[in-house]
C-alpha cells in the first residue's frame, strides 16, 4: 500500500523521495532546538522570537521529513505533512502554515505584524513538533 507521503512524491508532487542522512537530520535537530530556546528570550522584539520560532519549527519539521525518506521541494510542505511525519493534528501545522504565510509577508513585502499571542502559539507549536521527534 503507498503511503500518503509516497502518494505526494510524484513527479510533479511536492515531495521527492530521498534516503535521510542521520548527520543531516542531527544539524537540523540541534539548529532547530538552539532557535527554539532562543525564541523563549523576552528580551527580543517579538519579531526576532517569531522569525527563531518560525525557523526553530521549519528546521524540526524538516527534520521529521527527513527521517522519513523526503525532501519538500516546496518550503510549507514540511507543515501540512506533521500528521504523516509525527502523528500531528492541524491544531499544530495550521498554526506553522500561518506562521509561514506571516514569515513571506515579511520577507517579501516587508511586512511584518506578529503579536505576543502568534509568537507564543508558534513556539507552543513547535515544542509538540519537538516532543513529538524525541518520541
Amino acid at each position: 500500500m503507498t503511503s500518503p507521503l509516497e502518494k505526494l512524491a510524484t513527479h510533479s508532487g511536492p515531495l521527492s523521495a530521498e534516503p535521510p542522512e542521520k548527520k543531516e537530520t542531527a544539524g537540523l535537530l540541534r539548529s532547530g532546538l538552539a532557535r527554539l530556546a532562543d525564541a523563549h528570550n523576552e528580551a527580543l522584539s517579538l519579531e526576532s522570537r517569531f522569525d527563531l520560532a518560525y525557523n526553530a519549527a521549519h528546521a524540526l519539521s524538516l527534520a521529521a521529513l527527513r527521517r522519513a525518506g523526503f525532501r519538500a521541494r516546496h518550503r510549507y510542505i514540511v507543515f501540512q505533512v506533521l500528521p504523516h511525519t509525527l502523528g500531528l493534528g492541524p491544531e499544530v501545522w495550521r498554526v506553522l502554515a500561518k506562521a509561514h504565510d506571516q514569515r513571506n509577508l515579511a520577507e517579501y513585502e516587508g511586512h511584518v505584524e506578529v503579536d505576543r499571542r502568534l509568537v507564543n502559539d508558534v513556539i507552543a507549536a513547535c515544542e509538540r513538533v519537538s516532543n513529538a521527534l524525541e518520541r
